[in-house]
């Protein structure tokens, strides 16, 4: 048997994406008692909040005649099936899902969610990522399409970005201050910058294991001061850049102990200015501090509220709010950073 070596790229990707095991289809469970870390006496600094796996989790109810036609049928409202990127904006939480291969769009104050499998002619196939720019357009990266595709915050499709010039796009993140919108290009290894209406600006890096380069870099995040967080995956490091580009800083090496990394996937970083990084063969995010310290870590394999399987995209709103994709329990977990209410 002969192996094509010429597809191994974009199955390393995928694997890197979105793991290698089958979801668990276990309900997401309600926490009885307040969790948080670390554990007392020690002042609580992160509290798990929530758990969505369907929309009803944020009570929005389907529209009568659907919730008729769904109870003839027995059929329950759809849920998450392989959730992998997430943010929110203005209350709205969005939600990249490869696995129900559309992007989610969940109005709990409204009531009402959507789900977009489309842009255009083409359907959804792989939307990894997802990020919001100025007048609530979104960001939506398609791994296998190999585009980015713009679209109002209704789902209306508004341009592509990237088309021809992307090889496997994976992480997407949209700094306001600069109108700045940065793809993380997997198989090319490199992110590439664009304009929040997708002029192309420039991009950072190649392959290689040196300062300001990467190999397959999947995840990114863009702090207050607009310094660009990039999981360099398969270097099993976080990068830093500043606005303009270049290199700051790096910390992470690949091992099995607390404080380096196995499978580093989502980045992201409070107002404290803390690094918190997904790692999903530890199954648990790791919070650092910019020099690479560690600081604390949440979570641990399981299906209970605050465990992990396979989690993936991570996402920090203005209030501190974090909200982890648990890809394989199907879910997004919402927890509170607590430390500035502590000091």
């Amino acid at each position: 048997m002969k192996l094509n070596f010429a597809i191994l790229p974009l199955v390393l990707v995928s694997a890197l994406l979105t793991g290698c095991a089958q979801p668990m289809h276990e309900p997401s469970r309600i926490a009885e008692e307040p969790l948080v870390w670390p554990q007392p006496p020690l002042p609580p600094r992160i509290e798990f909040i929530a758990s969505v796996s369907r929309p009803l989790d944020l009570g929005i109810k389907p529209p009568l005649y659907e919730r008729l036609k769904r109870l003839v049928g027995g059929k329950e409202q759809p849920g998450f099936i392989q959730p992998g990127g997430v943010t929110v904006d203005q209350g709205v939480i969005f939600v990249a899902d490869p696995g129900a291969q559309c992007l989610w769009i969940l109005k709990s104050e409204a009531g009402s969610f959507k789900r977009v499998f489309s842009a255009g002619k083409e359907n959804l196939v792989s939307p990894v990522a997802v990020a919001v720019g100025r007048d609530g357009r979104l960001y939506l990266t398609d791994s296998y399409l190999a585009k980015v595709f713009v679209y109002r915050n209704n789902g209306e499709l508004l341009t592509t970005i990237g088309e021809g010039k992307l090889e496997r796009p994976a992480g997407v993140a949209y700094d306001r201050t600069s109108d700045r919108l940065y793809v993380a290009d997997s198989a090319a290894h490199r992110i590439l910058i664009f304009s929040g209406t997708g002029q192309a600006i420039g991009s950072i890096g190649q392959r290689g294991a040196g300062k300001g380069e990467f190999n397959f870099p999947t995840h990114i995040a863009v702090d207050q001061q607009g310094t660009l967080y990039v999981t360099d995956s398969l270097g099993f490091r976080v990068q830093m850049f500043a606005p303009d580009g270049q290199f700051q800083a790096a910390f992470g090496h690949h091992s099995n102990v607390s404080g380096d990394f196995a499978a580093p996937k989502g980045v992201a970083v409070d107002s404290d200015g803390h690094v918190y990084v997904v790692d999903a063969l530890f199954e648990t995010v790791q919070i650092f501090d910019k020099a690479g310290q560690l600081l604390l870590n949440f979570g641990e394999r399981g299906i209970d509220p605050g465990q992990f399987w396979l989690p993936s995209g991570i996402f920090i709103d203005a209030n501190d709010r974090i909200y982890v994709a648990d890809t394989y329990n199907q879910r997004i977990q919402i927890f509170q950073y607590l430390g500035r209410k502590q000091q």
